[in-house]
């Protein structure tokens, strides 16, 4: 009976395997995964700065890169390229890799923020989750906070799972915290998190930036 049981046990455990890695299962990707990173406090915003961070995330998605110079193309592309690399393990589909690492280039550059620095945030705020939600109910790759939409969004928390208006709200809210403590990436980031002035989460952010830094290649 004991040996029964044990081989009953060792096929359930083999269905459930099973069902992980089937087709089926990845039909589960689309269903909220929780978090336990973002926890942004909601503080009382001046009007100008309400108004000012409205305008910034409300801005239609932008076309393709557009580049000056071909130097400047040919560099984005080699980017581009070693991070579709490094986040395959990630992201296997090759379209919504490039589509989010062009997205997360435009977004976090459009702000005045590393790319890198975005992409460590990331990791450690969702994993790459699009559909993260953090034990504090924030949301989506960046762990954005529902209050941001009624502040400055058009109010529908439901819109911090979209990709690019995730990413968007992510590096403007940064670059926010990064103005407000005028350039302190250390300070911003504890506020981000909801954390300032302890370090285990800068830390944690700035190691993982490091995974993410691109150094051309020499001529």
């Amino acid at each position: 009976m004991s040996d029964q049981l044990s081989r009953t046990g060792r096929a359930r455990r083999s269905l459930t395997v099973a069902a992980i890695t089937s087709p089926l299962a990845a039909l589960t990707a689309s269903v909220p995964t929780r978090a336990f990173a973002g926890a942004q406090v909601e503080e009382p915003l001046a009007n100008a700065v309400r108004s000012a961070l409205a305008n910034a995330v409300s801005e239609a998605a932008p076309p393709k890169p557009q580049f000056d110079t071909m130097d400047a193309r040919l560099a984005y592309l080699r980017w581009l390229g070693e991070m579709s690399g490094r986040l395959k393990k990630r992201e296997t589909e090759h379209v919504r890799r490039v589509d989010f690492l062009e997205a997360a280039w435009y977004e976090s550059t459009r702000a005045g923020i590393e790319p890198a620095l975005l992409l460590g945030l990331i990791q450690v705020e969702s994993g790459f989750r699009r559909y993260a939600i953090s034990s504090a109910g924030a949301r989506g790759y960046t762990q954005v906070m529902p209050f941001w939409a009624r502040l400055i969004g058009d109010g529908d928390p439901g819109r911090l799972f979209h990709m690019q208006t995730n990413l968007r709200f992510g590096c403007v809210i940064l670059r926010h915290y990064l103005d407000r403590e005028r350039g302190d990436l250390y300070m911003a980031l504890g506020r981000y998190n909801g954390s300032r002035g302890q370090p285990q989460y800068p830390n944690a952010v700035f190691a993982s930036q490091r995974q993410w830094l691109y150094k051309p290649p020499t001529a």
